[in-house]
């Protein structure tokens, strides 16, 4: 949320408000409520044991659950290993390192909105000394013709799948297939930072070895879509993975003891998993429901992109202040016990008064029918006529 000079403390207090109003409600459409620590651990305790034999010890340096969430991803992709690492980050740097170092060129083809570019603050190049080259600045993963035409050698092509901060978009498989090829025809190897690869399966029509099966290593996350604690692997050939673990001892991933991590992703490999294409096949129908009920009710201009969610994820893009929305939504929240977004703000990325939610569809969306999203989306539009009115000469800005 876009803050204009607010306060630290008054920032905080929105969020916390927020917070609690998401968690207060009794009903939510978007995203997942974390559950209090007791309750969590209390979880953990109980799940954990459908997973993993918990009077076996804790692991040492990467020993017990940890291998075991390594070995049971490896299966779940069809690859020969898998390495457990703290962050995605520091996986997809280390991958990135090796692949440079085997390639003889420190060149990474990714899309300019891809996560390394825009949110681990520039470390691809600080630590690891590559540099990086745009097929396409395009909202979408690049094509085979943008691949084969880029005009200087790389080494590895990165594809994000889906591409978060597009809208969480796919291409299909037809043109995944075939960018994938063109890289092949350039020498280069591929990499998949495949944070949310586990709810690319229904828009592909292809299990996820058969995905993971056109990349030379792919990265997963295990707290993004499975509710795990922290986390994520890096699959791949077992030389790769081994050399790879070389590096994650170097960058520092190789902790003491992260039982409660590997746990709660088998937990979620288990649970979770089975449920996201219930998620992704819901996405489309209340997506529609959320642009109609905020239409319908005299918004203007609601946009829900992708207009047929890829996955269960999308933007909600309306022109209003971000406060302004922020505002509506604790308000219903508060005074009704129903939140459409839950604890997510809305954003200004581009135009300052043109905002954006990102929007979840899991658990809780599933207790949801098209009319419920339509009425619960025409009192949030009331609620921001109201916030409207109270605002002071000059907007909202001038409010904060």
């Amino acid at each position: 949320m876009a803050t204009y000079g607010a306060q630290p403390d008054a920032v905080e207090r929105t969020r916390q408000r927020r917070n609690a109003a998401a968690a207060a409600s009794e009903r939510v459409l978007s995203g997942a409520l974390r559950p209090p620590m007791r309750e969590t651990l209390a979880r953990l305790a109980a799940d954990g044991a459908a997973v993993y034999d918990l009077d076996d010890h804790p692991d040492q340096y990467g020993t017990g659950a940890v291998r075991a969430l390594e070995r049971t991803t490896a299966e779940l992709l069809g690859t020969e290993d898998a390495a457990f690492f703290p962050t995605g980050t520091m996986a997809q740097q280390v991958a990135l390192r090796v692949w440079a170092g085997r390639t003889g060129i420190g060149t990474v083809a990714l899309h300019p909105l891809a996560h390394p570019e825009v949110h681990e603050r520039g470390a691809l190049t600080s630590l690891t000394g590559l540099r990086t080259v745009h097929p396409t600045t395009e909202p979408r993963l690049p094509s085979a013709d943008e691949v084969r035409e880029l005009d200087e050698p790389f080494g590895t092509l990165m594809l994000e799948l889906p591409l978060r901060d597009a809208g969480y978009v796919l291409p299909s498989w037809a043109e995944l297939t075939a960018t994938v090829a063109a890289a092949r025809e350039r020498d280069a190897v591929v990499h998949f930072d495949g944070a949310r690869l586990w709810e690319c399966t229904p828009h592909f029509g292809r299990p996820l070895p058969e995905i993971a099966a056109l990349a030379d290593s792919v990265y997963v996350s295990f707290y993004k879509s499975l509710g795990g604690l922290y986390g994520a692997a890096l699959a791949g050939s077992a030389d790769m993975i081994a050399e790879a673990g070389a590096w994650r001892h170097r960058y520092g991933g190789m902790l003491f003891q992260q039982f409660p991590a590997a746990l709660a992703a088998l937990v979620g490999l288990r649970t979770e998993l089975p449920r996201l294409a219930s998620y992704v096949e819901c996405a489309g129908p209340l997506a529609a429901a959320l642009r109609e009920g905020l239409a319908d009710a005299g918004l203007e201009w609601p946009r829900v992109h992708p207009e047929r969610p890829h996955t269960h994820q999308f933007q909600l893009w309306l022109p209003y202040p971000a406060a302004v929305l922020d505002e509506a939504a604790v308000r219903q929240a508060e005074q009704s016990g129903v939140s459409l977004f839950g604890r997510a703000p809305f954003s200004e990325p581009g135009l300052p008064g043109l905002s954006m939610i990102e929007v979840t569809i899991a658990a809780s969306a599933l207790e949801w029918t098209p009319a419920d999203v339509r009425e619960a989306a025409g009192h949030f539009a009331r609620h921001v006529a109201e916030v409207l009115a109270e605002q002071p000469p000059g907007g909202a800005q001038d409010a904060r």
